[in-house]
């Protein structure tokens, strides 16, 4: 592309990305929100610095064709993903260009190009990462940054040591990719940086009838299924741009390995007989705008909209009525049941007894002397010499209307960011601007392993929000005996875009993985019921108050990964350890 070609194309994006980063400025000061503005604005913004970049292009052409195939690579990759387009088969062959890209790139350098593959990979991914998520920017505006770019960035370690392994291992390059890129998702679900949303297993979230399967193999099947088509998907193109080989025998491989997972997945669908006695369930709806609304609005008037909704569906044949995310609080965890709202709850529905609602509300926790005290501590001096100690948590409740005992549970996978503030050791020195941004290090407080609700009714799994999107950590409440899962979340951030619809369609996937009901309770939607084969029902209007009443099946029975876990991450974990090992081993020697 010539400079006279490329400048005006520039100009153009800078120009789109800064009106709608505009736009974005002047709907926060009237209080508006901003939709898919963030996408746009991502979108221009990305491709203009791309193109500036591109002035070396000039001395080697073929990075243009580079460049779009790597374009092609993250339009495919963000396309196909939940909540954009009901297109997950994209995913298939969506690595096939960047693969392609991979292998040009060393087979014009003569040997490994660490640093080219990375810059054409980046860029791939993070086409990927906006299209994806650029809803994370409607809750905060550099968080939605971080969370693309950072993300993008994560993201090519696991294919630079693929491009790497492929160099001095050429048989097992490719098993070196599956294995690298499946360790990148796996440990992303371990440590404080956790952003597993574009797990690849996930991109199938929307059909759940196509991977029933995944009770014995989690999302990580769905992300080896999409990397071994890849692979037999650039197979294929070899052998068709070759022509010396017929292709019949890769082209059956790729039709067997993406046909018959879909068949065997069909037939459990089909077969599959939900288990479990019946539990009548109320789920509420409230809609309160949380950018401008939910936090303003008094909460006695907030709580006049949950009784009145709860009042129109729960009766005497009611088990549990479930409210979302921060329904109510601060509640203090050592004197809930004298806080306002609460007593309101009880005194309402004081006439049946056998009722137990759930709700998520913001808690305190205030340490006793000598408690233990956790990371998530803070201070307040009351007065002089009386300073107390306490945490703030993300909690759930349950309430039961024949009896004064509350059980408590904080969730325990926290957001980067809003609620824990990632290694306080290592980033120590970003304390004072946290402190001048009225902010803190300290985030909100945990507990060490899942609980569950227990009632005479059954035993539910209380997941909050960010929660439900771990395959392995929700299995914790299983083992400890939950029998149906109530989700409560707050997934009005991000307006009416893909966010909240990719959050309710991997809960599909919790559903069939451990095949436990699922009741999901959203602030401004979508609230719905999931049963075991990871249907959603009755699912809300999005924006609109409202309440739903359905059965939900209360069943005791493992699934194999509910047992087992992420066995496929794991393998992968020792895969990788060996591939990484004899790459440096081989690297040496071929140095030496």
């Amino acid at each position: 592309m010539k400079n006279n070609i490329r400048i005006p194309f520039i100009i153009i994006l800078a120009l789109v990305a800064g009106w709608f980063g505009f736009d974005m400025l002047r709907r926060s000061q009237a209080e508006q929100l901003w939709g898919y503005r963030p996408l746009f604005c991502f979108l221009a913004g990305w491709g203009a610095i791309v193109l500036l970049r591109a002035y070396r292009y000039a001395k080697w052409p073929q990075r243009w064709r580079w460049l779009a195939l790597s374009t092609l690579s993250g339009l495919l990759l963000g396309v196909g993903f939940p909540g954009i387009l009901p297109l997950p088969w994209l995913m298939f062959f969506a690595f096939v260009p960047l693969l392609v890209v991979e292998r040009e790139v060393a087979e014009a350098r003569q040997g490994p190009a660490r640093g080219e593959v990375m810059r054409f990979a980046y860029h791939a991914f993070v086409l990927w990462n906006i299209i994806s998520t650029y809803w994370v920017a409607n809750t905060a505006f550099v968080a939605g940054i971080f969370a693309i770019w950072v993300n993008a960035l994560l993201m090519c370690i696991p294919f630079v040591l693929y491009h790497q392994a492929r160099q001095v291992m050429p048989r097992l390059g490719y098993l070196a990719f599956i294995a690298y890129w499946i360790v990148f998702e796996y440990l992303h679900q371990r440590w404080e940086l956790t952003w597993p949303w574009l797990t690849l297993g996930n991109s199938f979230a929307e059909f759940p009838s196509w991977v029933q399967w995944y009770e014995y193999t989690g999302v990580f099947g769905g992300s080896l299924w999409i990397l071994g088509a890849n692979l037999l998907v650039l197979r294929l193109w070899d052998t068709w741009r070759g022509k010396a080989a017929p292709l019949q025998r890769p082209a059956l491989r790729l039709l067997g390995l993406v046909a018959i997972p879909i068949a065997a997945s069909l037939l459990i669908y089909s077969r599959y007989q939900e288990q479990g006695p019946i539990r009548q369930v109320v789920v509420v709806q409230p809609n309160f705008e949380p950018h401008y609304e939910k936090f303003d609005i008094p909460e006695r008037v907030q709580m006049d909209r949950f009784l009145e909704l709860s009042g129109q569906a729960v009766d005497e044949d009611t088990d549990y009525l479930l409210f979302p995310e921060t329904s109510f609080g601060f509640v203090e965890t050592g004197n809930i049941n004298s806080y306002a709202a609460v007593q309101r709850i009880r005194q309402f529905f004081r006439d049946y007894p056998l009722l137990h609602v759930v709700a998520g509300v913001d808690a305190y926790h205030v340490f006793r002397p000598g408690e233990p005290r956790s990371r998530a501590v803070r201070e307040s001096v009351r007065a002089p010499g009386d300073t107390m100690y306490y945490e703030v948590l993300n909690a759930a409740i349950q309430l039961s209307m024949g009896s004064e005992e509350t059980p408590l549970y904080r969730k325990s996978k926290l957001v980067p960011g809003p609620e824990i503030f990632p290694y306080p050791g290592f980033f120590f020195f970003l304390k004072p601007l946290v402190d001048r941004l009225e902010g803190t290090i300290a985030g909100v407080g945990t507990q060490p392993e899942r609980s569950v609700l227990s009632s005479q009714a059954g035993k539910v799994a209380p997941a909050i929000c960010y929660e439900s999107i771990f395959g392995e950590y929700v299995t914790g409440y299983i083992r400890k005996g939950a029998q149906a899962i109530f989700i409560m979340t707050n997934d009005g951030w991000w307006d009416n875009t893909a966010g909240h619809r990719q959050h309710l369609y991997f809960a599909s996937l919790r559903a069939i993985e451990t095949r436990r009901d699922i009741a999901r309770s959203a602030n401004t939607g979508i609230s719905a019921f999931i049963n075991q084969r990871g249907d959603i029902l009755q699912p809300a209007r999005y924006g609109e108050a409202a309440v739903i009443k359905g059965p939900v099946r209360f069943n005791e029975a493992f699934t194999f990964y509910a047992r087992w876990g992420d066995i496929i991450g794991r393998i992968a974990l020792f895969a990788a350890i060996i591939l990484l090992l004899n790459t440096v081993a081989k690297g040496i020697g071929h140095r030496a």
